[in-house]
Order: structure tokens, then C-alpha cells, then sequence
């Protein structure tokens, strides 16, 4: 009977709905212990002992998987990103690699336009301000007086673009691929070099793929192409910002402010001079908060899992009413 590593940490409080179903298709469930994601010597500890993982950002390196060989036959992902998956050895090894795209393009989208109207219409600050005893009238900038810069015109990109534009915002776009031109035409959308991007744009909205060209794209040297009075959102992976570079740009004002969902360590940590800036806004990698997408992402990874070990879903969707 194949055995299921569950270590997905939006998936593990529900886990008790979809025993039963993992038990209809004859699996037998290891759920780990993990509170964000497993590191490489967490999961050799289960090396061995199971023919399937449905995991979060687990770090499924070269050799975690050669140690869960010959078992492993398939890794579903919980959402879209695989970055901290070694997509290569698996291949190598013969390892599936399975994750579900575009899951959460509406609400990290929706995210990201709260973050810039956050600190253009200055809303926490004000609000902390009335709290205080402080009756301020701070500065606010309409939308429509800015422009937004997007890094990456993906699935995300796109529809923080599209929703930008209904706030009558410039709009500005960098990719290392062709992006669609009627997309282009119909949204009003620039598309310009990295530099120019940043050079012009008052937010900057970081949405691309982690990947070797993209690790650390806003460092040092791109941050300082920003104008002082701008603002960083990241909402996609901690390593595109080099965070020390991001900290002493903060510090030394040459931009404005920064909203990060997303870190390089994570959870990060007590001690990082992010938690105590008061022109930053954090959160805790939780910009695809929605129920709706995450019950499809759930259902889709236990599909993708059923395919990877050759266990038809037949009849999956009665589970799904």
C-alpha cells in the first residue's frame, strides 16, 4: 500500500476531510511535523518511507530525493511555486514534480493594489496617528498621479496590471520573455528595461518567478535606480530582494518604503531590522489568503498526487461536493 508524506502547512489543519479520501484510493498517511516548511535534514528523517509527498516549500534537494529512492515516485506541490524543488535531479531520478498554476493570482494580486493604496492614501499611518492622540492631515497621493512598475508580466503581474489600471495609473512592465502585444494594447502597458522601470515608477511590484536570472533582481545596484520617494512591494519570493541591500537602502533613504509578504529566511527572524521600521509593512508569506483558492489548490494537488502514482482519480470529484 503506497504511503503519502503530507507536510503542505495549509493542508494539515483540514487533514482530517480528506483522510478518508486518501484512504479510499488505498493510501496510508505520514503527516509530518512542520510549522513552515521542511529543511533538507528534516526530510531525511522520512527518507524511505514514503511513495508520494504533497508538500509546501519543502527543500526536495538532489540528495533528499536520492535518499527516498526507490520509493519516491512523485512530488505534489501545495500551490505554485517550485523553486525549492531540484527540478533537474528529479528528472534525473525519475521523480514526477507536480504543482498547481495560476492558484492564486486573485487575492496576491489583490494584495499587492492593497499594500500601494496602503501607502498612498497613508492609511496605516494615519490611523496609528489618530490612536495616538495625534489629529495629523498626512500627505496622500491619488493613483492616478503614479505609476506602477511590475517585475515579471506573469499570471500575477497581469492582473496586478489590469487592477492598477482601473485606478488610472501608469503602467510600466519588465520580462524576460515577449509578453502578449493585445495584452499590451488593451491594458496600456509599457514594457521597458529594468532600469528604466525603476528610474520612473513610485511602486514597484515584484512579480516574478524565483529562478537563477531573477535571484536577488532588486539589489545594491537596482535599488539604487529607484527614486527616494518609492515604494517595494514583494509578493512573490523572499530571495529577489537582497535584504541587507533593501535594510540600508531604508535606512539610508533612497526609497521611501517597502511591503514584503515574502523573506529571505522565513519565518523571519526576531532580530531583523525590517520589524522595526516604520515605512515598512510586513506579513507573514500569507498574500494568498482566500478559502475558494485554497480548497481548489487543495483538491488539484490530491489530484496531481493520485496521477503521480498511477492511481486514477475516477471519482474524485464526489469527494469534492
Amino acid at each position: 500500500m503506497p504511503t503519502v508524506l503530507i507536510s503542505a502547512p495549509y493542508l494539515i489543519p483540514s487533514i482530517e476531510r480528506f483522510l478518508p479520501v486518501l484512504r479510499h484510493y488505498g493510501l496510508e498517511v505520514l503527516v509530518a511535523e512542520v510549522h513552515e516548511r521542511l529543511s533538507e535534514e528534516e526530510l531525511l528523517r522520512y527518507a524511505g518511507q514514503f511513495d508520494g509527498a504533497l508538500c509546501g516549500d519543502d527543500r526536495f534537494t538532489e540528495r533528499v530525493m536520492q535518499a527516498c529512492l526507490p520509493r519516491l515516485k512523485v512530488i505534489s506541490k501545495w500551490g505554485t511555486g517550485i523553486d525549492s524543488i531540484d527540478r533537474a535531479a528529479a528528472q534525473r531520478l525519475g521523480i514526477r514534480v507536480c504543482n498547481t498554476p495560476n492558484a492564486f493570482t486573485l487575492p496576491v494580486s489583490d494584495s499587492v493594489l492593497g499594500y500601494i493604496l496602503a501607502f498612498a492614501r497613508q492609511i496605516p499611518w494615519m490611523d496609528h496617528a489618530v490612536k495616538g492622540g495625534v489629529w495629523a492631515k498626512l500627505p496622500g497621493r491619488s493613483l492616478s498621479e503614479c505609476t506602477l512598475g511590475v517585475i515579471g508580466v506573469g499570471n500575477i503581474g497581469k492582473a496586478v496590471l489590469r487592477r492598477a489600471r482601473a485606478f488610472g495609473m501608469k503602467l510600466l512592465g519588465n520580462d524576460i520573455v515577449p509578453i502578449a502585444p493585445d495584452f499590451i494594447a488593451e491594458n496600456g502597458v509599457e514594457m521597458t528595461s529594468l532600469e528604466d522601470l525603476l528610474r520612473r515608477s513610485d511602486f514597484v511590484s515584484v512579480n516574478c518567478d524565483l529562478n537563477p536570472t531573477s535571484y536577488h533582481i532588486m539589489n545594491a545596484k537596482t535599488l539604487g535606480w529607484m527614486k527616494p520617494s518609492a515604494v517595494l512591494i514583494n509578493t512573490a519570493r523572499g530571495p529577489l530582494v537582497d535584504e541587507p541591500a533593501l535594510v540600508a537602502a531604508l535606512q539610508e533613504g533612497k526609497i521611501a518604503g517597502a511591503a514584503l509578504d515574502v523573506f529571505e529566511v522565513e519565518p523571519l527572524p526576531e532580530n531583523s531590522p525590517l520589524r522595526k521600521m516604520d515605512n515598512v509593512l510586513l506579513a507573514a508569506h500569507n498574500s494568498n489568503a482566500s478559502p475558494a483558492a485554497w480548497e481548489r489548490v487543495h483538491w488539484n494537488t490530491i489530484r496531481n498526487l493520485l496521477d503521480g502514482l498511477g492511481i486514477p482519480p475516477s471519482d474524485l470529484e464526489r469527494w469534492m461536493r
